[in-house]
């Protein structure tokens, strides 16, 4: 049941009128208490691990024959190990392109836990004759000691004359994997030396916990290269074709723009021939009052000279008559 209004307010303010208030001697009993409960936990935590071990352990050594006829399945897959390093992403992150090259002649991978899984775990690479190094196994081992401190073992390589790997300050980018995204890293092989911080083994830890117990899922993997060219070639198609449209629609603005120009000029054209025909009709009409202003002229002209020779002969003939005038009287 809920309690009273009364009663929470008096809980809630217990600790500032001093009423209800647990002594310092009451909380310190308290905290010893909880010390000791978490205490049989700690215990109980501790019992589930070693039962936990032993469990491991158990169904480690039950799981060795399906490892091993794994392993004679896998052999029958060419490149299985370089392609399932390729397609996990954190692995792959590692790999040159050198190394991937070199890792095309890797045929088995083995990974052993020690009888005591807590003291560590051996991981074998197996390799056919290549031109790299003459090691058959290539081996790297994890030991952790009683006191929990770490170390590490590997084989030493014996490259061949000019192929030390793990020399060159950097190798030509693969682009044939999915983490060329990233700067070129140093050479893959370079994880079999020993190093001196032995507590950070993380390429050892993913092959031990993440490939190894299901190397499969990662050779399964749908290469993320070649969806990236496919998705680059859909694009490139998807540009094509939105420049073909664009072309078109500039093809079409350019054909309705010189439409409009041609049906402009035409009616230029027409305007032109009928200011021209007007200019014509005009001076025609001009040329031709012209002419008959000049006819009319030249007739008035040889009007005026026929009066004048008409006159010019009465005038002569006037003359002759007066001496004939002269006779009769």
């Amino acid at each position: 049941m809920w309690a009273p209004a009364a009663e929470l307010d008096k809980k809630l303010n217990s600790n500032h009128d001093g009423s209800g208030e647990t002594t310092e001697k009451e909380q310190q009993e308290a905290i010893e208490h909880i010390d000791e409960i978490q205490s049989e936990i700690d215990v109980l935590n501790e019992q589930a691990s070693e039962e936990i071990l032993k469990i491991e352990e158990k169904y480690n050594k039950l799981r060795q024959p399906f490892f091993q006829k794994r392993s004679e399945a896998i052999a029958k897959i060419p490149n299985f190990w370089v392609t399932t390093f390729v397609n996990h992403p954190q692995v792959s992150a590692l790999l040159g392109e050198e190394d991937e090259a070199a890792l095309h002649y890797l045929t088995r991978v083995e990974v052993a836990e020690f009888e005591d899984i807590q003291s560590g775990y051996k991981i074998e690479f197996y390799f056919d004759e290549n031109p790299y190094f003459e090691n058959k196994v290539l081996s790297k081992e994890f030991h952790v000691n009683e006191s929990g401190d770490a170390s590490l073992k590997s084989t030493e390589i014996i490259w061949k004359s000019g192929k030390e790997l793990t020399k060159r300050s950097s190798q030509a980018p693969n682009t044939g994997s999915r983490k060329r995204k990233y700067e070129e890293p140093e050479s893959f092989f370079a994880w079999f030396t020993n190093h001196p911080d032995a507590d950070v083994d993380e390429l050892g830890e993913l092959i031990k916990d993440d490939i190894w117990p299901n190397p499969l899922q990662y050779y399964l993997l749908p290469d993320t290269d070649d969806d990236d060219e496919e998705e680059e070639e859909e694009e490139e198609e998807e540009e094509e074709e939105e420049e073909e449209e664009e072309e078109e629609g500039e093809e079409e603005e350019e054909e309705e723009e010189e439409g409009e120009e041609e049906e402009e000029g035409e009616e230029e054209g027409e305007g032109e021939e009928e200011g021209e025909g007007e200019e014509e009709g005009e001076g025609e009409e001009e040329g031709e009052g012209e002419e008959e202003g000049e006819g009319e002229e030249e007739g008035e002209g040889e009007e005026e000279k026929k009066e004048e020779e008409e006159e010019g002969e009465n005038d002569d003939k006037g003359e002759k008559g007066e001496p004939d005038d002269d006779k009769g009287e």
